[in-house]
């Protein structure tokens, strides 16, 4: 075999087993996004965050969220949580919040998010934070799994570690729509279905009991979802008539057909830009 054959067989070789990420520079940021293809830790400079306390309707979730991450931050026994419930109530938005109220007093906490589709390659990931002096919030958003869904085997081990254990420096945040993770109706018919209908799901459903924490997220009333406004009005110096902006405010989850944070931020940007104020 000549040496250009043997060259072109290392260089296939190379492609399907790229080299070992290098240690990332945790201190160049705060946060960092984790990539594959080529796999990466990305910093990202500048988190897209409100103030924690511009989070109206969920101080229990907040506080309890707030103690645990506190913990964890000053080196101390700490649980993975699943922030669960309606949607736009806040739950990605309070993990970044929670990180971005710490990071100040505590430089060593970082947050690492972490996309659904990426799990199976999250034991790699946990090989580079494990050896790391700093502490990890390893955050996935928006996280279910559908029938047939594999990729909640590759969760178990950032809940249970195998038998290395989950990094005593990483601790494991989630939000979903789902309580279980999973579709009720998925769950029923696994059930309906199975030879042994009580383990037919076990495996899958038993992932949200692997969270010490679970947090709750109701849909809130219409006096929350004005406070949220209201607060956001005086944060940002966003003077307007009480009653004006109550009935506008009104009309706008109307026209949604919902009330909730996320249509409140919407309502508070449209008001924001009416009256040439710039929130970034």
């Amino acid at each position: 075999m000549d040496q250009n054959a043997l060259t072109r067989i290392a260089e296939a070789l190379e492609r399907m087993s790229p080299a070992p990420l290098e240690t990332p520079d945790f201190n160049a940021a705060g946060a960092f996004v984790w990539h594959v293809a080529p796999e990466r830790l990305e910093p990202v400079p500048d988190v897209n965050r409100v103030d924690l306390d511009l989070l109206v309707g969920i101080n229990r979730s907040r506080d309890t969220l707030l103690d645990n991450t506190r913990r964890f931050a000053q080196g101390f026994a700490a649980n993975n949580a699943l922030l669960w419930g309606a949607r736009g109530m806040g739950k990605s938005s309070l993990v970044k919040a929670v990180h971005g109220a710490l990071a100040a007093d505590h430089p060593g906490l970082k947050l690492v998010e972490l996309q659904r589709e990426d799990l199976p390659s999250v034991a790699r990931l946990l090989n580079h934070l494990r050896g790391a002096a700093h502490r990890f919030i390893l955050f996935c958003d928006d996280l279910s799994f559908s029938h047939d869904d594999q990729h909640y085997k590759s969760l178990k081990a950032v809940l249970d570690g195998g038998i290395e254990g989950r990094p005593e420096n990483v601790v494991f945040y989630a939000t979903s729509n789902r309580r279980h993770l999973m579709p009720r109706d998925m769950i029923e018919n696994e059930r309906s279905s199975a030879i042994n209908p009580s383990e037919a799901v076990e495996e899958k459903v038993s992932l949200s009991d692997r969270f010490g924490l679970w947090l709750g997220f109701h849909p809130c009333d219409q006096d929350e979802y004005l406070a949220m406004i209201q607060g956001y009005c005086a944060a940002y110096g966003v003077e307007v008539d009480a009653e004006e902006l109550r009935a506008e405010a009104v009309e706008w989850q109307a026209t949604r057909g919902a009330r909730s944070g996320r249509v409140a931020w919407q309502f508070f940007t449209d008001l924001a830009g009416r009256h040439g104020v710039a929130l970034r």
